[in-house]
């Protein structure tokens, strides 16, 4: 999942950001929801306008000449190691395989971290273990949306994740297209008893994706009996996207689906020429009670700091179509390998870097909620993630003080031979997100991603998608700019 709510105001100008905040507001999971703590009560963004202490003395010294003279042998080495062989691709592979998709509450995603936690402490990693998180378990259930009329045809359709059922015998109604929402405020009087589709073309991932999100609630705010989504997707061969959505306690809740934008596009084609589109969708979903998976956690310990600590990492569950290799093995796998890395070339920073491979990203967040809970009284200097999928590196993105943005550009142009020399304001992600409100410095990968949405929550999510080079390069580049985060005086 690319999508993260950035909830801290970001006031940029001679590259400088800071966490300042004029308001405490609650934070947002990829599907609209507030973050909650184990206990049930929201997560805010941080209330003081103050950022972290810097974590490094004299950081004005530290220039691209420090780093070229500090660190250059290091980043030439990591480099070179990173792209000896192949290892981290075949393990990925192996598992996307062998366990399938890694769905919350499901019994491949906790056969997936056994065996990733048997495979780490085989690998020698330190500190190896699984933090236990109570996630949703929703089940999909057979499902089908049908065309009967004006001709009978049966859609590329995929339930969204937390949507109720339909009755036992589907719904069948007409269908109202609209293309936004402010269309169906306009058209609030025909949508009652009708299923609405929301038809809203691609633009930008952030603007697009509150149709998904947002779409039921809207539709039933009207009267609608049901509602579908055009896929949020960039590019498309019949293939339905999945994802995120909620509900609002105070309104009914309607069944929430999404349509191939080849069919949603049929349908509003046969509507604008003035013919009736009815369909009937089916789902059989069901909400089970929480289960309870696992955060991944190992560590390369610090020699001077262990108490500080920089954790990187990704999101080990995944939708429960395809495999989640881009979303998000691709992230879990180039973080391990880093970690893997500096463990082999016996580099071992000053301070702690923590691998965290979170669950629960995908339809909750409850995994990066539980570990900035679990952890809250540890001194983190930076949280990394990568959920952008795997493509060629571009450099990373950066939300923090300006002298540490100021840092991590000059430790950055070692990244040259990976073309990843750039570091650009404002990074993040969902896992992460919660530490912000600890004043926790934000960091992710940036990636050549022009075509994560062709394959993102769909079936298609597969290994192959994945060039195992560029893998390889990512994980280069993660290490260099972790090593050096972790371990700069």
């Amino acid at each position: 999942m690319r999508l993260y709510v950035v909830v801290i105001t970001l006031i940029l100008g001679n590259s400088f950001c800071s966490f300042a905040q004029q308001t405490r507001k609650p934070m947002l999971t990829p599907g609209g929801q507030p973050i909650l703590t184990p206990a049930g009560t929201p997560v805010f963004e941080p209330s003081s306008t103050a950022s972290a202490p810097l974590p490094y003395a004299n950081i004005a010294q530290l220039d691209s000449a420090f780093m070229q003279k500090t660190y250059g042998e290091a980043a030439k080495r990591i480099i070179q190691h990173a792209l000896k062989d192949s290892l981290a691709y075949t393990r990925l592979q192996y598992m996307c395989d062998t366990f399938g998709s890694r769905f919350s509450g499901s019994p491949g995603l906790e056969r997936a971290i056994d065996w990733l936690l048997q495979t780490m402490k085989a690998d020698g990693h330190e500190n190896v273990r699984g933090e236990d998180v109570k996630v949703p378990a929703w089940v999909r259930g057979e499902e089908s949306c049908v065309m009967v009329s004006p001709r009978p045809y049966t859609m590329s359709m995929l339930g969204l994740g937390g949507s109720v059922a339909t009755p036992p015998g589907g719904i069948t109604s007409e269908v109202l297209v609209v293309r936004d929402f402010a269309e169906l405020t306009r058209r609030a009087a025909e949508a009652k008893g009708k299923i609405v589709l929301f038809n809203a073309p691609f633009t930008q991932y952030r603007a697009t994706v509150r149709y998904r999100s947002e779409g039921a609630v809207r539709a039933a705010e009207v009267g609608a009996v049901a509602s579908l989504v055009r896929s949020v997707a960039s590019y498309s061969m019949r293939s339905p996207h999945t994802g995120g959505m909620r509900y609002q306690d105070s309104i009914v809740k309607i069944p929430h689906a999404a349509l191939s934008t080849e069919d949603a596009d049929i349908i509003a084609r046969m509507t604008e020429r003035g013919e009736k589109v009815k369909v009937c969708l089916t789902m059989n979903a069901q909400t089970l009670p929480d289960a309870v998976s696992r955060n991944v956690i190992a560590e390369l310990k610090g020699r001077e700091k262990p108490e500080e600590i920089v954790v990187m990492g990704g999101h080990i569950d995944s939708w429960d179509v395809g495999t989640g290799a881009l979303d998000d093995a691709g992230g879990c796998y180039a973080t391990w390998k880093a970690l893997q890395i500096l463990k082999e070339l016996g580099l071992r920073p000053r301070r702690t870097l923590r691998l965290a491979l979170w669950t629960n990203e995908e339809n909750g967040l409850r995994g990066g909620a539980e570990y900035a809970n679990r952890h809250q009284n540890e001194k983190h200097i930076l949280a990394f993630e990568s959920d952008g999928g795997i493509f060629a590196p571009e450099g990373f993105a950066f939300t923090g003080a300006p002298e540490l943005y100021k840092t991590y550009r000059a430790a950055a142009t070692l990244l040259h031979p990976v073309q990843s020399a750039n570091v650009k304001v404002g990074g993040g992600g969902a896992d992460i997100s919660p530490l912000i409100a600890q004043s926790v410095p934000q960091m992710n990968i940036e990636v050549e991603g022009s075509k994560y949405f062709w394959f993102h929550h769909t079936h298609a999510d597969t290994p192959d998608k994945i060039d195992p080079l560029d893998l390889n390069k990512c994980a280069a580049a993660i290490a260099v700019m972790m090593y050096i985060a972790a371990d700069l005086p």
